[in-house]
């Protein structure tokens, strides 16, 4: 994918305010053509660019309150099948890939501390895991957000 330029930041700015806004109220709010506003959406969505509207959906609404992180180390020989194991559990909502001591960063939803304490033993039994050590989330202080960066970028010209 190639960068963005300060259109494609302001553009993207308007969607996080309004994302159910239409292509032609995107481009009348931007002072954009119509067609540049289409092209620029269709070129997100086929480079992927967008994330998939499921990031919306709370695991909390869906009966899942409780997160945590498991801070894993594994084999690295193993880590292409721990992974896949891992994105086979539909309670693992997030694995991210680090440097230095662990291996994995594992973001879980749980039903109540029962569900939690099955989960840590699923990640344990796949072959391959040698370590976890998990951290309840207490309180997210600051969610996931881009709009910062992109109020940064549609300020270059």
């Amino acid at each position: 994918m190639t960068s963005l330029d300060a259109t494609d930041a302001r553009l993207l700015l308007e969607l996080a305010r309004t994302p159910r806004a239409t292509g032609v109220e995107l481009s009348q709010r931007l002072g954009l053509s119509r067609n540049t506003v289409q092209a620029r959406l269709a070129r997100w969505e086929a480079e992927g660019l967008l994330a998939s509207f499921e990031r919306r959906v709370d695991p909390v609404v869906l009966g899942y309150p409780l997160a945590a992180y498991v801070a894993t180390r594994v084999d690295q020989h193993r880590l292409d099948e721990v992974v896949d194991a891992l994105a086979r559990i539909p309670e693992v909502t997030e694995v991210y890939g680090l440097t230095g001591p662990i291996d994995l960063s594992i973001k879980v939803v749980a039903r109540d501390a029962d569900d939690l304490y099955r989960l840590a033993g699923r990640i344990l039994e796949i072959e391959g895991v040698e370590r976890t050590d998990m951290s309840l989330v207490m309180q997210e202080l600051v969610p996931q957000r881009t709009v910062p960066l992109l109020e940064r970028a549609a300020k270059r010209r």
